[in-house]
């Protein structure tokens, strides 16, 4: 909303099936297919799979089945982290599906061969994060203790592998040292976005641009509504859909 102001937005949450991080690679990819149906179903003509999780195991499955364009989030933030890194000495942080994947490693490593990269899978911050307790002591404590390992490691340059975790930023960088570079895949993917559509006139075009935000959930309930509105910073209205 930042980067290319104006555009329609449709927005579907999961709420119902999160977290993704903990379920099978075969269980997310069959939710990320029904939420793309959902999305072009109700007239969306280019995807942003806003999923560190689901852009890790589906991507390559809904490229297959899908014609329109198709963003995910992994690809811009290994990007923009070896853009950023000076001595190629990455970390990453994400959902234990995303880590398992090893899908940052392979494409920092196809990058830039000689690259170092130390992943930690984090399965609290999500529900740390939906839980709203962004300044707890609890938060920081965890935090400090799922980066020690990549501390110790001297990385300079961290990827936020979760679209959760910038909410966490400022206790993240805190933790990790001021040094480091933070790699956020939600400014990354929305760069991506913005350059396509810059270069792509004829689908830019075809965009609508009454600055319509439409949220869609698959459950609604108090806490996800109050970390919306603290994200986006406005009163929002959801509306529910069952898939």
């Amino acid at each position: 909303m930042q980067q290319i102001p104006g555009y329609d937005i449709l927005y579907f949450g999961d709420t119902a099936h999160t977290p993704y991080g903990t379920k099978s690679s075969e269980t997310v990819i069959g939710y990320t297919i029904n939420n793309i149906e959902f999305l072009l179903s109700r007239g969306a003509e280019l995807i942003v799979i806003a999923c560190n999780t689901a852009s890790s195991v589906a991507t390559a499955p809904v490229l297959k089945q899908f014609s329109v364009p198709i963003f995910e989030v992994i690809t811009p933030a290994v990007e923009l982290a070896v853009q950023a890194s000076k001595n190629l000495n990455f970390g990453i942080i994400g959902t234990r599906a995303t880590i398992t994947s090893g899908i940052y490693e392979t494409k920092i490593i196809e990058n830039q061969p000689q690259a170092r990269v130390y992943s930690v899978a984090c399965p609290l911050l999500v529900p740390l994060v939906e839980e709203g307790w962004l300044d707890k002591a609890e938060t920081a404590m965890i935090v400090k203790k799922y980066l020690q390992p990549l501390k110790t490691r001297q990385i300079d340059t961290l990827i936020l592998g979760c679209t959760h975790y910038p909410l966490l930023k400022k206790v993240i960088q805190r933790k990790i040292g001021k040094r480091v570079h933070l790699i956020d895949s939600s400014i990354s993917v929305s760069n991506s976005v913005k350059a396509f559509l810059a270069a792509n006139s004829q689908i830019d075009r075809q965009l609508g641009r009454n600055d319509h935000l439409t949220l869609f959930v698959s459950d609604v309930t108090d806490q996800f509504k109050k970390i919306a509105e603290m994200t986006l910073k406005t009163n929002i209205t959801f509306e529910a859909v069952r898939l």
